[in-house]
């Protein structure tokens, strides 16, 4: 199916790794444009040589509230025009309730959850005159709780209710804004964390058989395909919408045989 993306400027936080990365992919295999905003230039250039430097990359640190505003500006200059936002950068960051404290909440929630407002809030002018559309990287720790991160919890249940309340607020514009829901999914920090553990071999399986659509983790491209449908046209009715891509893991019953 060809969503009509070739040529448009989207805008994607985190496109460097992980589920940013599988976006980037496939909106490129789209023929999109792909502006990636990344903390490390590095691994911005590799992805941008990974897609035929069909794309462009810019360094910037989203914590800080500056860099936002300054990184919509150079997406401008370098594409001219943005067409699309996809709100991802972040990390589950273990900043829990009973060890943890003010100061580390509060920079989980800027790591996490201030960069996704400010970075719509600065493409703003430009998506309205494309009437392009939003897309939020949201988990499902909003909904399921997980324990010891109360800070990503919460910055994913401010992600799901901002979804729901620029959906409402941009409707003058037609500019649609949904949100994609992860539960498991394959990436290098899953890898990271998973390899903490005593037996990371077993515990990949205990996670694989609670997923009940084929025992196995979503991977980062079935994602990027369900972004790069919410940002096409061909999903031109659809907004406000928490859309999980998971293999039913929040919502079917994990005893399924």
């Amino acid at each position: 199916m060809d969503l009509g993306l070739k040529g448009k400027h989207i805008l994607v936080s985190g496109g460097a790794k992980g589920i940013g990365a599988g976006i980037v992919q496939i909106l490129s295999a789209e023929g999109a444009i792909p502006i990636i905003i990344g903390r490390n230039e590095e691994d911005n250039l590799k992805m941008l040589e990974s897609i035929g430097n069909k794309g462009f990359a810019i360094t910037a640190d989203l914590i800080h509230p500056e860099a936002c505003a300054d990184a919509v500006q150079q997406a401008v200059k370098l594409a001219g025009s943005i067409d699309g936002l996809v709100n991802n950068a972040g990390v589950n960051d273990g900043i829990g309730l009973e060890k943890g404290n003010y100061t580390d909440f509060i920079a989980s929630l800027h790591r996490n959850l201030v960069h996704y407002y400010l970075l719509a809030q600065h493409t703003l002018p430009y998506l309205k005159k494309s009437k392009g559309a939003i897309v939020n990287i949201t988990s499902k720790t909003a909904e399921t709780g997980q324990g010891n991160t109360s800070a990503y919890a919460a910055a994913n249940g401010g992600r799901n209710a901002l979804t729901r309340e620029w959906a409402v607020e941009l409707l003058p514009y037609q500019i649609r804004v949904n949100a994609v829901v992860v539960a498991e999914s394959w990436t290098p920090l899953y890898e990271k964390w998973l390899n903490t553990l005593p037996e990371p071999e077993k515990m990949l399986k205990k996670i694989n058989q609670r997923i009940p659509l084929e025992n196995r983790m979503t991977t980062c491209e079935e994602i990027g395909q369900m972004v790069a449908f919410l940002l096409s046209e061909k999903s031109s009715h659809t907004t406000g919408q928490l859309i999980h891509v998971d293999g039913g893991y929040v919502h079917l019953d994990r005893a399924i045989d």
